[in-house]
């Protein structure tokens, strides 16, 4: 089952965030938002959620999420923390965002906006909302349609 990110997604996608993890019905709530979001709750899936949506908004690599998987004491391969990015972003819960090669990053927020990212360090980070104009697109291919528009502005350090 495909599901596309709507806006009852990005609904989700924040009510996870905004929970502090590991606080009265988290654990419950991150279940319910699962569910809903049609994956079944796993052991993995819930400890990933509350390492995600617990600390606000984010970007995170699969490798990132993996060391602070183990760093919370979770035992868990980094192909399992790469399935289940995919399948919350999939559900529309995380908005996947690939940048040069095999480079993929994970977002908490859903919604449409755009990115910095830092040759240099390699961390992305959002540009602020209305920073970034287009006068228009082009048409798209025959028997297909524009569902979005990502854009990925490189930056570095001023070279002297």
């Amino acid at each position: 089952m495909t599901h596309h990110p709507s806006a009852t997604s990005f609904d989700r996608s924040v009510q996870l965030r905004d929970r502090p993890a590991g606080k009265g019905g988290a654990q419950e709530e991150i279940k319910t938002r699962l569910r809903k979001a049609g994956l079944r709750p796993t052991v993995q899936r819930v400890s990933l959620s509350q390492l995600l949506f617990g600390k606000g908004d984010r970007h995170v690599s699969a490798e990132a999420l993996h060391a602070e998987a183990r760093e919370a004491g979770l035992t868990m391969s980094l192909s399992t923390v790469y399935n289940t990015l995919n399948q919350f972003a999939e559900a529309g819960l995380l908005r996947e965002i690939a940048v040069h090669g095999p480079r993929t990053y994970f977002h908490t927020r859903t919604s449409p906006h755009h990115h910095f990212m830092d040759e240099a360090s390699g961390r992305m980070f959002d540009a602020a909302d209305g920073s970034v104009e287009f006068a228009r697109l082009p048409a798209p291919p025959e028997g297909t349609e524009i569902v979005g528009c990502d854009v990925i502005i490189r930056i570095r350090p001023k070279r002297r």
